[in-house]
């Protein structure tokens, strides 16, 4: 399978491994393309599990809507739902990175039915932002500048973001894939923030990862995010690691979504 379609978009996605070998769904973030899961995919393959990866909406052409009440979580994870039904896959073991674990924590929240297992990088649970503390706050300073209209397309040049990619840990040739990729209507995730009505609480058996260098995401919101999960629970620390845990570390990210399996 090369692509899928859902609410009038079309969306392209990597189907690697046997078809008939347990599914695991890869989810990227901002502003990460597939391709941020590349290393990760082949270790599962490797392992034995079919992995789908897909270009999620506000990335490439196809797929990306004006519109920011088409960013909801609740409208993105009709995305992944579409994708499993697409692909003949009844259930799935889900991994998703930054927004792609706000995501991913969603669907396994409100689609229990389809996910076996959950392991989140970097990224906490929607819920546990809320009292997360005012360091929080201040690191997540950058939410807030991408609500206004078209300012932070102005101002988030390729140049200025590539280096922004760099100096928060991701390497080289990423960052400079990601800023030439021009995914702005992707900031939509982000300005569809107010416009969302509650976060599910989830039963799969979860594993989440953060690493200690990671300098978006406080280890006090970190910590809060075990209060949203009502199953096995595991919090990993990757000490001495930054915010790009699939790119950066993808052996380590294998063996954590591999967890339990």
């Amino acid at each position: 399978m090369e692509r899928f379609r859902n609410d009038g978009l079309e969306f392209e996605v990597d189907d690697l491994g046997d078809e008939n070998a347990p599914a695991v769904v890869l989810l990227h973030g901002f502003p990460q393309d597939r391709r941020a899961w590349a290393e990760v995919a082949e270790l599962l393959t490797r392992a034995g599990r079919r992995v789908l990866v897909p270009e999620l909406r506000g990335y490439g052409e196809q797929a990306s809507p004006k519109e920011r009440g088409k960013y909801t979580l609740d409208v993105l994870a009709t995305d992944v739902v579409a994708l499993a039904r697409t692909a003949g896959v009844e259930r799935f073991d889900l991994a998703g990175h930054d927004w792609g674990a706000a995501l991913a924590f969603h669907v396994a929240g409100r689609h229990r039915e389809l996910v076996r297992t959950l392991t989140a990088f970097s990224v906490p649970h929607r819920g546990a932002w809320a009292g997360a503390g005012v360091r929080q706050l201040w690191r997540s300073a950058y939410v807030g500048f991408f609500q206004l209209p078209w300012l932070p397309e102005l101002v988030l040049t390729p140049a200025r973001l590539e280096r922004r990619l760099v100096r928060s840990g991701l390497g080289v040739e990423h960052a400079r894939r990601y800023a030439k990729a021009k995914n702005r209507r992707a900031l939509n995730w982000y300005r569809a923030m107010p416009l969302q009505a509650g976060f599910p609480r989830v039963e799969a058996p979860t594993v989440f990862a953060w690493g200690d260098g990671d300098e978006f995401v406080t280890e006090r919101l970190a910590r809060r995010c075990e209060r949203w999960v009502d199953g096995e629970y595991t919090f990993e620390i990757l000490r001495g690691v930054r915010h790009w845990i699939p790119e950066m570390h993808p052996r380590r990210a294998a063996e954590l979504v591999l967890r339990r399996r």
